[in-house]
């Protein structure tokens, strides 16, 4: 053997090895990625009682939690306890000694709060419409998949009438129709009816045959079903309203319904998801891994053979999902609020939708509100931007 072949012999041991390295590193970047993507577009399991209750004394109408980003939440919350079992709500935070966080109880509403040890905090805060109106009704909404539950909240016209002008709104990713009634009341006070309603995959519309989330890309059929039904009950003029990823589901029932855009005025978006691929890379350095697994998530989803590894009945087409690169194709006005410090969906595919179309949206920017709490941080503010654009159409 000649000395270049000795040499050579090494060598390409260590290369080999490098290749090995390598070739382990990116099937475990892959596996990674393929969990989140499952993750991303799988319906929400139950959650978890993820707040420590130290303390309650129902006689004071306080509650003692151990500190947590969501203990400290400034205003007025909804919590559940006991694995839902239990309903409380909570008032502003009262003492914050940074281990503890004491909140006043605004009330009970079922349960043994007192027995508790553990709950979740939740932004709904309401428990159905009958809370936030007199009159309501349950309807049904029928979609390509089935027939849908939904609420319909009347409001009365100048003449005496119910309201012609609807908001429909759209809840957002592992939430349901409860989200948008603390937009009931703005709405009623401007003279628009709402319509809450569900779609596929949440729990309460019929399941699609994957029973995964499209990010928007086919659960808008289910909000053009719903214009449909609001227009076949009178309705002349609508807003759409969506929450967090609802904002996506309503954006692309614009952009791609043209029956829907024949009734459209405006949408209002609450927190939204703007750019799924800035948002999976957000939230990819959230979980402590590097951005760049948002990208590798994102050609999961986008791939053909995705679907064998995420259980995707059909690839979804992320760019067709980008509102900012689609944002020419608005033509009414919209309202977009969104808080800084939101830990799901960043902030800023929300400032470039509102740069590019300055024309047409008002951005209003909250501090400390979080994600889709922006009503339970500052509810004047909240409630008086809503009610005053409505008015304003």
């Amino acid at each position: 053997m000649s000395r270049v072949d000795r040499a050579i012999g090494p060598v390409t041991a260590v290369l080999g090895g490098v290749a090995l390295v390598g070739a382990a590193f990116m099937a475990a970047v892959t596996a990674t990625a393929v969990v989140f993507a499952r993750r991303v577009v799988s319906p929400e399991p139950p959650r978890e009682d993820d707040q420590r209750l130290e303390r309650v004394d129902l006689a004071a109408g306080e509650v003692v939690l151990t500190a947590s980003d969501d203990a400290r939440m400034r205003g007025r919350y909804g919590l559940w306890f006991e694995h839902d079992s239990g309903y409380a709500r909570l008032g502003d935070v009262i003492d914050d000694d940074g281990h503890r966080v004491r909140r006043a109880i605004e009330s009970v509403d079922f349960g043994r709060l007192d027995r508790a040890g553990r709950g979740r905090i939740s932004g709904w805060f309401h428990l159905g419409p009958w809370e936030v109106a007199e009159r309501y009704e349950n309807v049904v909404v029928d979609t390509p998949l089935g027939p849908a539950p939904a609420w319909f909240v009347p409001a009365t016209d100048a003449a005496g009438g119910v309201s012609a002008d609807w908001v429909i709104q759209v809840h957002g990713r592992g939430a349901k129709r409860h989200e948008g009634l603390r937009a009931v009341q703005p709405a009623r006070e401007a003279g628009w009816s709402t319509l809450l309603i569900s779609y596929r995959n949440d729990g309460e519309a019929p399941e699609s045959e994957d029973r995964r989330y499209g990010l928007g890309g086919t659960e808008w059929e289910d909000v053009v079903a719903a214009v449909r039904f609001a227009v076949r009950r009178g309705a002349r003029r609508i807003v759409l309203m969506g929450w967090s990823m609802g904002g996506s589901i309503s954006l692309q029932t614009v952009f791609r319904s043209a029956e829907v855009r024949e009734h459209l005025v405006g949408l209002v978006l609450e927190s939204p998801a703007v750019d799924w691929a800035d948002i999976l890379r957000f939230q990819a350095r959230a979980l402590g891994l590097p951005a760049e697994l948002g990208g590798v998530v994102a050609r999961v989803l986008s791939a053909p053979v995705g679907g064998t590894l995420t259980g995707l009945a059909a690839p979804i087409d992320l760019e067709a999902l980008d509102a900012v690169a689609r944002a020419d194709e608005l033509d009414v006005p919209v309202l977009l609020m969104h808080s800084e410090d939101d830990g799901f969906v960043p902030i800023e595919g929300s400032r470039r939708l509102a740069a590019v179309r300055a024309d047409l949206v008002r951005f209003e920017v909250f501090e400390g509100a979080r994600h889709t709490k922006l009503w339970n941080h500052a509810p004047e503010r909240w409630t008086g931007l809503v009610r005053d654009w409505l008015e304003e159409r």
